[in-house]
Formats: structure tokens, C-alpha cells, sequence
């Protein structure tokens, strides 16, 4: 890939915010590529955290082990997604597993090198700031969702957050782009395979949604934002 290819995905990244053309040259430059293979990890859950990735190409789970042995998908990032944010603060181990999901390609620097970059950029350093805090909210709504709400509302809401970070518009709706099972989206809202099934199945009879083996496609985006915001079914629906 050629450098106007790598930039593309670092100047949508959100760490990477309002720098100036030299300073993204400058970031750039300290960067290394890392490519890897399909099923293959950037980073496992427990290892040393000691660099940081903004992805290129592909997609990657991020996925997390809890101390009872369960497996819990926490997130996809996609082109311009940053992950293992982590390493920038140093003495720190990586929370979660990295996996590629295909060819997968993305910019790399080691924890050190990150911090010179934010000692000299201040607008780098307030934009890890708001990215770490945004992250802190975005587990406080997660676990508010997990304690409070049905399982349904929570599947809906799962699916648009999908969809807003990796939808792709197509003629029949839109296709969340990435490979999603239903025991992915289970272990994502906290339920059971057999309770998403049921809540899938019914959606697709209502002809909300259309779900394949691996793949989930959104025929009423409308509805499933009824379903997650507790609206009444007879909303009027946005002409946008």
C-alpha cells in the first residue's frame, strides 16, 4: 500500500483528530505495518501491552475471557478503528484478544513511541483523553443495558451499533459488514444462543430483519431503532 493509503484510515481515526498535515507525516513516518493472516491474533488477552494499532484493512474481534472461563465478544474494529489503546500507558497487560477476521492489515507503534508522539502533539494527548473517556461511558451504558433493560432492547441496540461502525448500504437495507453468528451477538448482550434465535427468528417473521448463518442483513433500520429506544410501534418513521 502506498503512503495516501495509509494516511486515509489514520485521518478518520479519532485518536488522530484536527493534526495538522505534518503532524499526521510525522505520525506516520514513526509507524510500522503489521499484516495478519485470517484467525490469527494481533494481541491475546493477558500478554504484555506494548503497542498500538489503528487497522487499515479487514476487520478484527476483540474479544475478552472472564476469570469463570467464559468468552465474551466485546467489539469489531474496522479501517480506521483504533485498538490496544492500552499500551500507551505502560505497564499494562492487553484486557481483550485481537483476531483477525481475514487479511488484515494496520499501523503499528510501540507504547514508547506513542508518548513522545503525545508529549509533542497536545492535541494528540487530549485526543486519547476523550477517546479513554468516551470508552469509560460506552461501558457504563453497556453494563446499565446488561442490568436494566429486556434482552430484545439490547439485541436491537447491539445491532445498530453495528451497523453505525461497519454498515454498508445495499439494496435491500443495510448489511452489517461483518462475519456476526448469533452466538456472537449472545455473548454480546449477555443472553443465551437459543434466547437470540427466538428474538431473530420473530424479527425476520416481521420482516425487520433478514439473518444468515454469518451474516445479518437490516431491512427496517427504523424498527429496530423502535425496538431499542422503547418507542411506541406507531412512531412516525424518519423520512431521511
Amino acid at each position: 500500500m502506498d503512503a495516501a493509503e495509509l494516511t486515509e484510515p489514520l485521518v478518520r481515526c479519532r485518536l488522530f483528530e484536527n493534526l495538522s498535515t505534518s503532524e499526521l507525516q510525522t505520525v506516520l513516518q514513526l509507524a510500522r505495518v503489521r499484516q495478519v493472516e485470517p484467525d490469527a491474533f494481533f494481541f491475546q488477552q493477558g500478554e504484555p501491552a506494548d503497542v498500538l494499532y489503528v487497522l487499515v484493512q479487514g476487520v478484527v474481534r476483540l474479544a475478552q475471557v472472564t476469570p469463570e472461563g467464559y468468552q465474551v465478544l466485546l467489539n469489531f474494529a474496522s479501517s480506521g478503528d483504533m485498538f490496544g489503546g492500552i499500551a500507551a500507558l505502560g505497564d499494562a497487560v492487553y484486557p481483550v484478544s485481537a483476531q483477525a477476521l481475514g487479511h488484515c492489515r494496520a499501523l503499528a507503534w510501540d507504547g514508547r513511541t506513542m508518548v513522545r508522539l503525545m508529549e509533542r502533539t497536545p492535541r494528540l494527548a487530549l485526543n486519547a483523553l476523550s477517546l479513554a473517556a468516551g470508552r469509560i461511558q460506552e461501558l457504563q451504558n453497556r453494563f446499565r443495558e446488561l442490568a436494566t433493560e429486556r434482552v430484545e432492547r439490547r439485541v436491537a441496540r447491539a445491532l445498530l451499533r453495528l451497523v453505525r461502525q461497519t454498515g454498508r448500504k445495499v439494496e435491500e437495507g443495510v448489511l452489517v459488514d461483518v462475519p456476526l453468528s448469533r452466538q456472537d451477538l449472545a455473548e454480546m448482550t449477555g443472553t443465551t444462543l437459543y434466547t437470540v434465535s427466538r428474538i431473530l427468528s420473530g424479527w425476520e417473521e416481521q420482516g425487520l430483519i433478514e439473518a444468515g448463518r454469518e451474516r445479518v442483513l437490516i431491512r427496517l433500520p427504523h424498527g429496530l431503532i423502535v425496538i431499542a429506544e422503547d418507542l411506541p410501534s406507531d412512531a412516525p418513521r424518519s423520512t431521511s
